[in-house]
């Protein structure tokens, strides 16, 4: 069974930034085209996204809102592997570039810390809409999880 979790469950956000500790520059992946550099300006990318630090286009259809945020903040079932990643947070297309691999792990970590923080401001998801602050919880939780998992973290 897929482990849920959420950011909001004490010792979450340290087990996941031990995780990030972890990653090295030449971590092999387990599916996908992303570098491990490219898989962290991804997911800070992403944090920046659903603060409305960094504009996105938005592809939330009813289906989407719906039936897929259930279906990835709720079952069981572990994300799938080789869903398209927007452009916006493409480190090969529109996302942030890779720079240094210390700097933009520490990015990631700064980031992960203001998502979780009292008050964080957080815009509609760009395929989901709106959502609760619990749905935000497993969401950040999930998407550092997977991508985490790609390379065998």
């Amino acid at each position: 069974m897929y482990p849920q979790g959420s950011l909001s469950v004490p010792g979450t956000v340290a087990a996941l930034e031990a995780r990030l500790a972890r990653l090295t520059p030449t971590a092999a992946r387990q599916w996908g085209r992303m570098t491990p550099q490219q898989m962290l300006c991804h997911l800070a990318d992403s944090f920046d996204v659903v603060s409305g630090d960094r504009p996105a286009k938005a592809v939330d259809t009813w289906f989407m809102r719906t039936v897929g945020k259930v279906v990835a903040l709720r079952s069981p079932m572990p994300w799938p592997k080789g869903v398209p990643t927007g452009e916006s947070v493409d480190a090969e297309k529109g996302g942030t570039p890779p720079s240094d691999f210390e700097a933009d792990r520490a990015r990631v970590v700064r980031l992960l810390r203001a998502f979780v923080a009292p008050g964080a401001r957080r815009v509609n998801h760009p395929a989901f809409g709106a959502m609760s602050d619990a749905d935000w919880m497993r969401w950040g939780f999930g998407h550092l999880d997977h991508h985490l998992r790609q390379f065998g973290l």
